[in-house]
């Protein structure tokens, strides 16, 4: 049995099988006398080869709900991400709408389902900060579905004119945190963390690679989890591989926060023997020892920025421009300034 039928079947899946129009299945559920008999028993006949069964309750919920927007996140244990969605929600929840959230864990297999889930249960529209892998099983059901969705922060879907992407301009925060680190002496700088290949990666890198091409100085490259643990673990190897490396870039704050307690071990002093950027600027980045530099992206802005766009689809029928990407800024502290 292939994905698709080993979940509840839809009213989607009911269309497919049936040949007709989503609104022409519900047209048939609601017993409506617009509908051919002809078409009302084709409609029938499909809803009991594929085992469909209606929840007239839940149908009526979502009627009376129709206010309803889906946030799907990749990775909620990131105060990153966390962020993001706390401040979507917030804008959606001061213009009457309610929504529901769920966290992906970076599983394209999960991600597919609960976005099924949400297109079932009547969502209006969908904001997805996306996973990687098995696109089609996510964005093709919503395509078929014709709600507005907005991806944010990870460019997957590569149709944007369907699937309008909203992100920052995480390139330029590379060559921010290159051009600061080496403006301030460093002579050997690292990039630490992020999946190897994945297009953020090579986005939050881009900036660093360029500025080094361009001041003549080698790369070195330690890709990785996005975790503190990672990021422990990095400052041993580079201690230990490349102990010409005086200053790092990382992926996100949480390797960072990882490698300023990885160098702690170490007896190197961050801000002396060692420079840290991280990415992101969370909140504990002040409150770290010593205090994280990183680029900062403004998250709880972009966050109601990209609710502020969904509303204006929903409620003016004003679609995203395809791509569009904040600015970012480099906000300095001890882990790269000293003491």
């Amino acid at each position: 049995m292939g994905r698709s039928m080993a979940r509840r079947p839809t009213i989607i899946d009911v269309a497919q099988s049936a040949g007709v129009s989503k609104s022409t299945v519900s047209l048939v559920l609601q017993d409506s006398p617009l509908v051919r008999d002809e078409t009302r028993a084709q409609v029938r006949r499909a809803m009991a080869d594929i085992g469909y069964v209606y929840n007239r309750s839940a149908a009526n919920l979502r009627t009376a709900n129709a206010g309803l927007v889906g946030l799907v996140i990749n990775d909620l244990r990131n105060p990153f991400f966390t962020e993001f969605a706390t401040s979507a929600q917030m804008a959606f929840s001061a213009r009457g709408y309610a929504t529901v959230i769920a966290n992906t864990d970076e599983d394209a297999g999960l991600q597919a389902q609960v976005v099924a889930s949400m297109i079932e249960h009547g969502v209006s529209a969908l904001v997805i900060s996306p996973t990687y892998g098995s696109e089609e099983d996510t964005f093709g059901p919503l395509a078929r579905a014709g709600i507005p969705v907005l991806q944010v922060l990870r460019h997957v879907a590569t149709d944007t004119e369907a699937f309008p992407f909203a992100s920052l301009d995480y390139a330029h925060g590379g060559r921010l945190a290159a051009e600061h680190l080496l403006d301030g002496g460093a002579a050997r700088v690292a990039f630490v963390g992020g999946n190897e290949g994945v297009p953020i990666t090579l986005e939050r890198m881009s900036g660093y690679l360029k500025v080094l091409r361009e001041r003549g100085v080698e790369p070195v490259i330690l890709t990785g989890r996005s975790s503190r643990l990672f990021g422990r673990e990095a400052a041993a190897r580079l201690t230990e591989e490349h102990p010409e490396v005086d200053a790092v870039i990382c992926f996100n704050d949480l390797v960072a926060l990882g490698l300023l307690s990885g160098f702690l071990v170490l007896g190197r002093r961050v801000g002396h023997d060692v420079r840290v950027v991280g990415f992101d600027d969370i909140e504990e980045c002040s409150m770290a020892f010593p205090p994280l530099s990183s680029v900062r992206c403004d998250i709880a802005g972009f966050g109601r920025a990209a609710a502020g766009a969904m509303l204006d689809w929903l409620e003016g029928g004003q679609r995203p421009v395809a791509q569009s990407r904040a600015p970012v800024s480099l906000v300095a502290r001890a882990s790269s300034l000293g003491a």
